[in-house]
Order: structure tokens, then C-alpha cells, then sequence
């Protein structure tokens, strides 16, 4: 009897400690234990911010003059070295004037015996005009000295040419400097023999004037349309890593420049090189200043990245079991980057618009396919490539007009280049709200919609839509459950040594 009885009170025991266990679990179950996001944030300040367009190129002189030789010859003498400087017409080499000097020789003797040829030609057709008056010879005889005599002429100006050209060739034999200038590069040595066939050898190379150079940048086709006339430039070389040169666009020139499929423009860049430390040949760095900003909000190019990410919408199998019964939490819905559009009565939730339009594909009418592209841009989306590689299709056919500010087609007469309008891009702020589920408040990512001008690759400046002292989010914080994982502690999740940091 009294072994029936310690059972019972056993059974009892079992039955209250399953129920406190399932009390407890469904306690467990129903609170969050998910620890909130951490957002690292930055604020929106003022400054100033400065775009520019970067390229390389080689700093050259202003006038390069190449030296040559219209002759071939021995070089005899040399009265110029490298780095030295010289003046027009100064004599800077001396072939070996021999054999022109006999050519000339022979060309005098040549002319003189053209002209005593001639002398004796003028004497007979006297002669014979004077007999065919007498009727001692026929008219043809007459008519033939006539031609012999204007003969003997044209070989007497024959010998005078050649008799010039001699003296130009032998003048050729002593070279002279065109410009004033220095010597920069010099290719010959004496006794040096040099051919003058098709092409003039080069002796010399003399830089007019090394205070003036320019640098020849290879810009991108994609940059060269912001740069312009007279826009500032810095650049560093090399040989001065601790020192910035100033410069100035002086000429875009239209001829491009193709190596690899990538094009490029020269642009021409003047440099001022009073102290001479800049030296021809040298690699430049370039950066054009091709717009500039004073005193303006700017945030930094992260919280332009950013996008909030999405909560795990899949519930373990026990809670799905209790939102079945009524007591699991319902599913939070994953965060998107849709604008504010209104508000319903009186509550704090928020109706999102919904895009109905299908996704582009390309194969849209010209005109649909622009204007759905101008509203991705504007809502700060990056259209796909392939559509991307439509529209450039449509443009390079004539189907589509690139079209400026106020409607006209861009690179239209009059006025300065039209600039593209600043775009409309999704940022996140963040901000104390109500979660779904209700309880106390916690900061949340809040999108807002900002107007961005220019950048310099850190920051971008704000023309509306935020203002100063903003906390702009631009990373996630990861737990420390997380942090301490194999996957971002920093060892690889593929295996081998850990990254360290």
C-alpha cells in the first residue's frame, strides 16, 4: 500500500518538472535572444572637396628641334657636347668637305667650257646670218646655227646649276644650330661616318628653353570629356616624391590614341620650370582639377555603399511550432531600400511604393529604354550591363540623341559644356524607432533620399537631403558571437593560416 503511494507521488513529481521544462521553453522560445545590429556611423560635417581627373604622362620641352644632315660624309669636327648651349646659327659640327670641295671644282670647269662652247657658237651663226644675206648659203644652214647657238645656252645654264648645287652641297657640310637652346642629346662622334639616303640622320637633339615644358598626359576617353582649357594641375615625378608641381591645361587634342583597345587623348599640360630640376623624358603623375567645392556638406563614400542587410526570414522547426499555436514572434520582414510614399492614419507604419514594372531587358522601344534607365539612376540603381551595352548601341547608330541641360543635344553651339545634373542616390541615417515587434526603442537604419554632387574618391558632397551632424551609416558591426567565428577571425574558411589583420 504504502509502495502505491510513493509511486503516485513520484508520477506527480515527473509530470510537474516536464511541465515547468515546457513552460520554461516556450518562455525561452517566445523572447528574442537575437543581439541588435551595431552600425558604424559617421557624421555629416563640412569641408571642402576637390574632383579630379588622373592620368601619366612624360614631361617634353615646349620646342624640340632635331638636328640632321642632308649629306652623307665623315664627321670632322664636333664644337658641341651634351648639355651645352648654343645659339642660331652657331656651328655645332663639320663634315668632311673634301669631295665637295672637288665637286665644285669640276662643276667650274665644266661651266667654263660650256661658255667658251658658246662664245665660238655665236661667232659662227654671225657668220652664217651674214652669208645667207649674201645668198652664199640656203636659209636651213642659217636656221641651223640659229638652234646650235640657243643650245650651247641651255648647256651653259645647265653647268651654272650644277655649279650651284655643288656649292649647297659643300655648304652642307658645316651644320649650325636652328634655335637657341641646349644641347640635350648628341648621336655622333668624330670620324663617325653618317648616310644621308632617305632619311636625314639625327647629330642633335636642342631644347629651346628647359624653364617652359609640358607634360603630354594620356587621359581616358572616359575623363576627358570634364577636362577643359586652363583647368589647374598638380603632379609629382619620381626623382621629387616629396614635392608637388603645379601646371595648367594649355590643349585637349582631338587625335586619339589607341594601345590595348584603350583610348586616350593628349592633353597638353604647361609647366613652368624656372629652377630646372624638372628634366625631359621624366614620368609625371598627373591630377586635373576639374571641379572644386568650398565649405559644403560631404559624407564619406562608404554610406554610399552601404545597404542594410536582410534578417533570416527561415524559423527553426519549434518556432514555427509556436507561432502555429499563437505564442512565437511573427517573422521580421527583410529591410529595403524603397522611399517613404505616406503614412497610414495616425501610426508610425510605412507604406513603401511598389515597382510593377517589369525588369529591362534591352529589347524595350529607344525612348522606354531611356527613361526607365534616367529613373535607375535617379533612385541611385546601377542598370544591368548588357542594357548598359544596349544603350550605347542605340546612341553610336543615331536611334538615340545624347541630350544636355535644357534639352539640346549635348556638344550643341554656344556657351560652355553642359554638365550633367547631380543624382538622387538612398542613404541611411540612423535613427531611434519602434521595432515590429514592439518593446523599448533601438536604432534602426532609416533611408533618406540625398542629392550628391562632386567627389574625390573619400568623400561626396551633399547638395540636399541631409543636413550637418547627420549620423550616416556606413557599416555593419558584426557581433561578438560572430566575430570570434572561424570566417571572420580572420582564418580562411577554405583552410590554411589565418589572415592577419
Amino acid at each position: 500500500m504504502a509502495r502505491s503511494g510513493k509511486s503516485g507521488w513520484s508520477k506527480w513529481i515527473v509530470i510537474l518538472v516536464v511541465l515547468g521544462a515546457a513552460a520554461g521553453g516556450v518562455m525561452y522560445f517566445k523572447e528574442d535572444h537575437t543581439e541588435p545590429l551595431q552600425y558604424q556611423t559617421a557624421s555629416v560635417t563640412r569641408g571642402d572637396v576637390i574632383q579630379v581627373v588622373t592620368a601619366s604622362g612624360q614631361l617634353n620641352p615646349v620646342l624640340n628641334v632635331q638636328v640632321g644632315s642632308q649629306i652623307s660624309g665623315n664627321i670632322a669636327k664636333l664644337f658641341a657636347d651634351y648639355n651645352s648651349p648654343v645659339k642660331s646659327n652657331q656651328v655645332v659640327a663639320q663634315l668632311d668637305p673634301s669631295i665637295f670641295q672637288a665637286n665644285v671644282h669640276q662643276a667650274e670647269a665644266d661651266l667654263a667650257n660650256a661658255q667658251a662652247a658658246l662664245e665660238l657658237q655665236q661667232v659662227e651663226t654671225r657668220r652664217s646670218e651674214a652669208l645667207f644675206q649674201n645668198k652664199l648659203i640656203s636659209q636651213s644652214e642659217c636656221d641651223k646655227a640659229v638652234a646650235t647657238l640657243h643650245q650651247t645656252e641651255a648647256q651653259v645654264r645647265m653647268k651654272q646649276a650644277s655649279l650651284e648645287r655643288a656649292k649647297v652641297d659643300l655648304a652642307h657640310c658645316t651644320i649650325y644650330a636652328p634655335v637657341d637652346g641646349i644641347v640635350i642629346s648628341r648621336n655622333v662622334d668624330v670620324g663617325q661616318t653618317v648616310a644621308a639616303s632617305m632619311n636625314a640622320p639625327v647629330l642633335f637633339q636642342i631644347a629651346n628653353d628647359l624653364s617652359k615644358m609640358q607634360i603630354d598626359a594620356n587621359v581616358s576617353e572616359a575623363d576627358v570629356g570634364t577636362v577643359e582649357e586652363g583647368q589647374n594641375v598638380s603632379f609629382t615625378v619620381d626623382a621629387y616624391p616629396n614635392h608637388t608641381f603645379t601646371g595648367r591645361v594649355v590643349q585637349i587634342r582631338n587625335s586619339p590614341i589607341t594601345v590595348q583597345n584603350v583610348v586616350t587623348y593628349d592633353t597638353v599640360v604647361g609647366v613652368t620650370n624656372s629652377d630646372l630640376k624638372l628634366k625631359p623624358g621624366m614620368t609625371a603623375t598627373v591630377s586635373i582639377t576639374t571641379a572644386q567645392r568650398t565649405n559644403v556638406l560631404k559624407i564619406p563614400n562608404a554610406a554610399l555603399r552601404f545597404k542594410p542587410p536582410e534578417p533570416s526570414t527561415n524559423p527553426t522547426v519549434v518556432a514555427r511550432l509556436l507561432a502555429k499555436i499563437g505564442l512565437g514572434k511573427e517573422a521580421k520582414l527583410a529591410a529595403t531600400n524603397a522611399m517613404q510614399v505616406a503614412k497610414a492614419g495616425g501610426t508610425n507604419k510605412v507604406e513603401t511604393a511598389e515597382n510593377t514594372q517589369p525588369p529591362l531587358t534591352g529589347n524595350e522601344p529607344p525612348e522606354e529604354l531611356m527613361r526607365r534607365m534616367r529613373e535607375m539612376r535617379d533612385r541611385g540603381e546601377e542598370p544591368p550591363p548588357e542594357v548598359r551595352a544596349r544603350l550605347r548601341e542605340l546612341f553610336q547608330s543615331g536611334a538615340l540623341q545624347r541630350t544636355g541641360q535644357g534639352g539640346r543635344p549635348a556638344g550643341g553651339g554656344g556657351g560652355s559644356r553642359p554638365r550633367s545634373a547631380p543624382a538622387w542616390r538612398t542613404i541611411y541615417v540612423l535613427a531611434t524607432n519602434t521595432p515590429p515587434g514592439g518593446g523599448g526603442l533601438v536604432p534602426m537604419p532609416q533611408p533618406v533620399r540625398a542629392r550628391l554632387g562632386i567627389t574625390d574618391s573619400s568623400y561626396t558632397e551633399v547638395i540636399e537631403g541631409l543636413k550637418e551632424g547627420d549620423p550616416v551609416i556606413t557599416a555593419v558591426k558584426l557581433p561578438a558571437a560572430q566575430a570570434d567565428t572561424p570566417s571572420s577571425s580572420g582564418r580562411s574558411p577554405f583552410g590554411g593560416p589565418p589572415r592577419f589583420r
